[in-house]
């Protein structure tokens, strides 16, 4: 199993290493009042990539806080209603 995984890591390694050898051309990104950014299409793609990670993961945490808060709520009620929980049944 570890090295079917290795194997499966490989060839992800090796198809996006393929991606950028063959991806190398400049283009121009166009931003507002005539700006615009040149760099080779891997990077563009890489740098949207990111972004729109971390867009992701920002519009997931306030999701991430309320659900940790009501858990750790949940817990303290649930202890505070029957002491015998906290002791594991001792």
């Amino acid at each position: 199993m570890k090295y079917l995984m290795w194997l499966l890591k490989a060839a992800i390694f090796f198809t996006l290493f393929a991606f950028a050898l063959n991806n190398q051309q400049a283009v121009s990104v166009n931003f507002f009042f005539g700006t615009h950014w040149q760099a080779p299409l891997v990077l563009v793609v890489l740098v949207t990539f990111a972004v729109g990670l971390a867009a992701g993961i920002l519009m997931m945490i306030p999701r991430w806080w309320t659900k940790r808060r009501n858990a750790r709520l949940n817990i303290q009620s649930t202890h505070s209603e029957n002491p015998s929980t906290m002791h594991h049944g001792l």
